[in-house]
């Protein structure tokens, strides 16, 4: 049995990890994955691509995080076409009728991170967001979350957002561009930990202070934490959501019913709990499907 495992880049570690938790899945399970990712990372052009070359190898189900709310569709639609089962993870597939999505919730994680670094700065204070690509359906869910929470806390003011494209480099370079043009900074919150890695550099760059905060839980971000150099960050554990979808398209795939939707819980991760994320991907414990469900 192959299943087709789609990721957006290259880049994120957070989906080196679902790369992992996809590939522990099959090693557990006896089937072979073969993963897919774009060179220019986020491509949908690129993504549609290697849809079509997977097709032509005629795998028994796809396993996939598109990179675009709509611009795969045509990609996706010719799946459904081949009559191949899919399951989704991180983003909802659209296009075409899925077996199973596994993902959290982006404005509840969103505005859990924001609610907690409001309360650190006691509900007073100059932030700016550093959200993902414009047109990225977890970055449109967290910046929303991200200024629902803003309006809760009228002490608050958003002094500016930019777009880091969950890139380290970017988030950086856009971060030092801004501290050269405004003085007044209190935090910074972050739509995805590898861009707060990028925004810790621009800030010792500048040697500038503030308190940061992102989300995914990677390595870097918990090390952060155990440093001190970094507030807090929530877990959106793409590995276990990787897992899961792979999981779920065997089991589907060995005529065994599975659920339609699985949303992981929101985990937040500061200095009292981090020694529970302090570990390598490739040691992060990861549930079965029968451990989830009721």
């Amino acid at each position: 049995m192959k299943i087709a495992v789609f990721t957006k880049n290259l880049t994120n570690p957070a989906y080196e990890a679902a790369r992992l938790g996809a590939t522990r899945a099959a090693q557990l399970l006896g089937v072979e994955v073969l993963h897919f990712v774009p060179e220019k990372g986020d491509d949908p052009q690129q993504q549609s691509a290697l849809i079509d070359a997977a097709l032509s190898l005629v795998p028994d189900a796809f396993v996939l995080s598109p990179v675009h709310a709509t611009k795969v569709d045509g990609a996706i639609a010719r799946i459904h076409a081949a009559g191949i089962p899919m399951t989704a993870f991180v983003n909802p597939i659209q296009a075409a009728p899925c077996v199973t999505y596994v993902s959290s919730d982006d404005y509840q994680l969103a505005g859990s991170i924001a609610r907690y670094l409001f309360a650190h700065l006691n509900g007073r204070g100059r932030v700016l967001i550093v959200t993902g690509p414009v047109e990225s359906f977890t970055s449109l869910e967290r910046l929303r979350g991200f200024h629902e929470a803003a309006h809760e806390h009228p002490g608050i003011t958003l002094v500016g957002v930019i777009a880091g494209d969950y890139v380290r480099a970017t988030a950086r370079e856009r971060t030092a561009l801004w501290l050269q043009e405004n003085a007044e900074l209190d935090a910074c919150l972050v739509a995805n930990d590898i861009m707060a890695v990028g925004v810790l550099e621009a800030l010792r760059a500048a040697q500038r202070r503030a308190v940061v905060v992102g989300v995914n839980a990677i390595p870097e971000a918990i090390s952060a934490i155990a440093q001190g150099t970094m507030l807090a960050t929530v877990d959106f554990n793409a590995m276990q959501m990787a897992f899961l979808a792979t999981e779920c398209a065997v089991l589907h795939l060995r005529g065994e019913q599975v659920p339609s939707t699985i949303e992981l819980p929101v985990q937040l991760v500061d200095r009292s709990n981090y020694r529970l994320w302090d570990l390598p991907y490739a040691q992060r414990p990861l549930l079965r499907l029968k451990e989830l469900l009721p």
